[in-house]
């Protein structure tokens, strides 16, 4: 039996696995697409074959582990970026193993390159003071500046994702006795989130002088179609710098869509609310990717150390005399 071409496979990968079989999301499958441009970029260049004309033995473990180096070292990718494209590598050589038994040497020692291990940096966060002034520096005599303050409270008020955020449609919004917004998250799992007074005040009015239809964007460009992840970051951006005025210490922070997500969990947390809650708000999978809040904020970790007694011990230090014991206690 012939075997199929690379070219083949991994539009078989896409169209069956992840679309058909997997029903894998639009932002999944636009991942996906994204590195295997990159990769299949990258390994034409390095065999200087047209991507249409290469095969599975040009991506062995050399060449994956060639790319990867590149994600980091050219492109400048963070270990966590290389390692949501390296998922991506691996879901498509798992399905190879089952479309080409024959080729399993070669899957095998691309499946045992490990994930690489990364340091998790503690969550940042925005003061309330910091987080209402960015809110209050857009000018809201004109339409922009509306959408902006009505985004931005949005974004607060929900701690949606950007994606998430850029999603929303004007039917997605619920304004009765007890308003709500509809996030489509990740994995097409919707969550209802309540809305404030201001948020729904907000809404109201932007919601009436926009005049979309239902299933208009909610937050759109000045062209009608939905913001795009770097329209609202330089909306975003805009809004800050202004805010420096009155909140210098804006100054010294990046300030972020996903730094407002963050804000949203910390101000929750240091309000009370149980962290399996705040799991649920943020439409996370599992409550332990919300654990890292709790060790991002300093002012909470002290009242706890303040309730604790410190122990009354002497300081004895430990003193290997085998020479052994001594190497490993100098690592």
């Amino acid at each position: 039996m012939t075997e199929p071409s690379l070219a083949s496979i991994i539009q078989e990968f896409f169209l069956k696995r992840l679309i058909n079989q997997k029903n894998a999301s639009p932002h999944t499958i636009a991942s996906y697409r994204d590195t295997f441009r990159l990769l299949l970029g990258h390994i034409s260049g390095c065999t200087h074959k047209a991507p249409s004309s290469l095969c599975l033995q040009d991506l062995d473990t050399p060449d994956i582990l060639g790319f990867l180096d590149y994600l980091e070292s050219e492109r400048n990718n963070s270990v966590s970026s290389r390692n949501i494209r390296f998922a991506a590598i691996r879901s498509f050589f798992r399905y190879c193993a089952y479309l080409l038994p024959d080729r399993i040497g070669i899957i095998q020692q691309v499946l045992a390159i490990p994930l690489k291990q990364s340091e998790h940096a503690e969550v940042g966060f925005l003061t309330t003071e910091e987080m209402q002034a960015i809110i209050h520096a857009v000018d809201l005599s004109t339409w922009s500046g509306l959408r902006d303050q009505t985004m931005f409270v949005a974004l607060y008020n929900t701690g949606a994702r950007v994606s998430e955020i850029m999603g929303l449609r004007v039917d997605d919004v619920s304004l009765g006795k007890s308003p709500t917004i509809r996030i489509n998250g990740k994995g097409r799992k919707q969550r209802t989130m309540p809305l404030w007074k201001e948020t729904t005040k907000l809404l109201k009015t932007w919601i009436k002088q926009y005049d979309g239809n239902v299933s208009s964007p909610l937050f759109p460009n000045s062209r009608g179609k939905a913001m795009t992840r770097h329209g609202l970051e330089h909306r975003l951006g805009i809004a800050k710098k202004l805010a420096e005025a009155q909140c210098p210490s804006l100054k010294d922070k990046r300030v972020s869509p996903h730094l407002i997500r963050h804000t949203t969990a910390m101000h929750l947390l240091q309000s009370g609310v149980d962290i399996t809650v705040i799991a649920l708000w943020l439409g996370h999978e599992q409550s332990t990717t919300t654990h890292r809040y709790l060790k991002a904020d300093l002012a909470m970790k002290e009242r706890v150390l303040e309730k604790l007694s410190p122990p009354h011990t002497g300081t004895i230090r430990f003193k290997p005399n085998d020479p052994l014991l001594r190497f490993l206690e100098n690592l």
